[in-house]
């Protein structure tokens, strides 16, 4: 049987990696063999462009460049891992997948969506997640925790306006499609965070995890 394909979304200062963390153990406890994965990233070569993407001193990278070359990493990582593992029975948990690129280099950069609908038509061939949960938070909120975290990277380098328009890109998409998408509310304290996560996961595991 085909594995489950669960990815997370959010923009700075979510909350992803400690709820990706959530998530990878509630499914291990269900009895689920899960792989844990990010985009851009989850190859050698992914994340060999990941590391051009986040540079900070790439800040002259065309939109165009910056699209293609999420969608590079994004069909190695395809190939390499997720098709792989979802063909073996294996559920994948995903640090983001093309919604981000909607909500980052549609919404954000400005490309139309029709041009991204394109690459992954090709990339994906049709391959969507079966669920996404997207971890919502006020753009002040999210930057603040971002800052507190790290150095940014070229992404965190960006303006309040930017990151304004990545969460309305966002929240479109769930508008779009709210049979796959649930958002999250992830800017209150990390156990009410947690405990809407894991009810939805209840929720998705009791209709499709026989």
């Amino acid at each position: 049987m085909r594995g489950r394909f669960i990815t997370l979304e959010g923009s700075e200062g979510s909350g992803k990696s400690t709820n990706l963390a959530y998530v990878r153990q509630r499914l291990e406890e269900a009895g689920i063999d899960v792989e844990v994965t990010r985009e851009p990233g989850g190859t050698p070569l992914g994340e060999s462009i990941r590391d051009l993407l986040l540079d900070h001193r790439n800040s002259d990278m065309g939109t165009d460049t910056e699209l293609l070359l999420i969608f590079a990493a994004r069909a190695q990582h395809l190939h390499e891992r997720i098709l792989p593992a979802l063909d073996t029975g294996h559920w994948v948990l995903c640090d983001r997948f093309t919604d981000a690129t909607y909500a980052y280099q549609g919404a954000g950069r400005g490309v139309p969506d029709e041009r991204i609908a394109t690459l992954e038509s090709f990339v994906q061939a049709g391959l969507q997640p079966d669920l996404t949960l997207y971890l919502d938070v006020p753009v002040e909120v999210g930057l603040a925790r971002a800052g507190a975290r790290s150095e940014p990277d070229r992404f965190e380098r960006e303006a309040v306006a930017f990151f304004e328009r990545v969460r309305e890109g966002y929240r479109r998409r769930a508008s779009a499609y709210p049979e796959r998408i649930r958002v999250i509310d992830a800017s209150g304290p990390l156990e009410s965070v947690q405990r809407v996560i894991g009810v939805v996961l209840d929720e998705y595991l009791a209709g499709h995890a026989a």
